[in-house]
């Protein structure tokens, strides 16, 4: 089961101060900014997912999140260039798609068939997904003759169409890449029917869409209607899933990779589960810049509270976790600054108890991975991107562990010895 991480050019700076944070003046982000794979001794991941609609941005609208100059590079250079795989400790691969979810509000996909061929050909991706238009509901009870199933069937439609040129496209270009079509559906029937269409067409790797907002068993429930069509040479991958204890049932049913960003965005975009261990998640340690948090700016300047006062509360609590990681202090003092200063900047949510059991525990020195043991408690500081990035990054090599870990258990089981 391979795991690719979706790119949206989340790099870390190697010369960054955590005390004075400040960069080196001459930093050139492309130059010398990590990705994942560079900022960590083992890769966290089998390759990179890159998408149409982040590097070029949307056709009639819409930008990327690159540069003018980054998207040059890499059409100029060729993706194992741009992303100097091989940094990595394994060979890894890139995987292109369109990006559907950029575009899921209008009425037919903004790329042509040739443009997508162009874009994947022109990087040297290893993987090709075909144009989709994402289906979001899923009500399994309702046929494709009922019509409530109007707009997805038409989607499903436009899917299909389009996978089909893009297989002839690629076969008339003889392209460099594996193409794979994609499987779009609302049920666990119209997801097999996809799929039996797809294998019509000749493929023999089809990308599986619009699952995200489904719960397991729904997932489950589509890739046991998938298998009575599947034909045995048929590998499919899950677009935006990551589910890493449900790996061997996924595996049974065909499932040979996925791609997600889950365990990266956690890191600062979850209420809770911020910092991965092999066990269990941890909250991270909110200490926020007083010039970077907008409700903090607003007391200010509404005269609630000192800029100064905002200041001092900051430094005390950054200044007591670095004494606790060093030993010099106990844990209540620490909690104690953490909530001094959340009073000023938050006011509402108190997660003392919380933050007593990531200090308590000490996660960030238990673990083996290069950040962790490079920064300390810097990665579970809540604070600006440079920090929650490398969380980031340490979250998806906790994450390729366990991945790893039920790829061994797998195996054992299913050796007859």
């Amino acid at each position: 089961m391979k795991f690719f991480f979706p790119d949206s050019q989340d790099q870390v700076d190697p010369g960054f101060d955590f005390v004075t944070e400040e960069r080196d003046p001459f930093r050139v982000r492309q130059r010398d900014d990590l990705y994942a794979h560079e900022a960590l001794t083992q890769a966290p991941f089998d390759g990179l997912l890159v998408s149409k609609a982040i590097v070029d941005g949307r056709a009639g609208g819409g930008t990327g999140k690159y540069t003018g100059a980054q998207r040059h590079r890499l059409y100029r250079e060729g993706a194992d260039t741009f992303f100097r795989l091989d940094r990595g400790h394994i060979p890894l691969e890139i995987m292109g798609d369109c990006g559907a979810f950029s575009y899921v509000g209008e009425e037919h996909p903004p790329y042509t068939v040739d443009e997508v061929i162009d874009f994947y050909d022109g990087c040297g991706f290893h993987y090709g997904i075909a144009v989709d238009h994402v289906i979001f509901q899923y009500e399994p009870q309702t046929s494709r003759d009922d019509e409530r199933a109007a707009e997805w069937l038409r989607r499903q439609q436009i899917t299909l169409s389009l996978a089909e040129e893009f297989w002839q496209r690629c076969r008339a270009r003889r392209v460099g890449f594996t193409p794979l079509g994609v499987a779009q559906g609302w049920s666990p029937q119209s997801y097999a029917d996809a799929v039996a269409s797809l294998q019509r067409i000749g493929y023999q790797r089809i990308a599986v869409g619009g699952m995200v907002p489904l719960k397991t068993p729904e997932i489950l429930a589509c890739l046991a209607a998938i298998d009575r069509v599947r034909k045995p040479s048929t590998q499919l991958h899950l677009l935006g899933i990551s589910r890493c204890e449900d790996v061997p049932t996924f595996a049974a049913h065909g499932v040979t990779s996925f791609d997600s960003t889950a365990p990266f965005r956690q890191a600062f975009k979850d209420d809770r589960d911020n910092y991965y261990t092999p066990e269990r998640t941890y909250v991270a340690l909110r200490v926020p810049q007083v010039d970077g948090n907008a409700k903090l700016k607003a007391r200010i300047r509404a005269g609630e509270i000192s800029q100064s006062h905002a200041i001092e509360l900051e430094r005390t609590a950054l200044a007591r976790l670095r004494q606790y990681d060093a030993g010099e202090i106990d844990v209540e003092p620490v909690v104690q600054a953490l909530a001094d200063y959340s009073a000023v900047w938050d006011g509402k949510a108190d997660r003392s108890s919380q933050y007593r059991t990531t200090l308590v525990d000490r996660p960030w020195q238990q673990c083996s991975c290069d950040l962790c043991k490079a920064i300390g408690i810097e990665i579970v500081i809540f604070r600006g991107t440079e920090r929650n990035k490398r969380r980031g990054f340490h979250n998806l090599y906790v994450f390729e562990q366990r991945l790893r870990a039920q790829r061994e258990r797998n195996t054992r089981d299913q050796d007859p010895k």
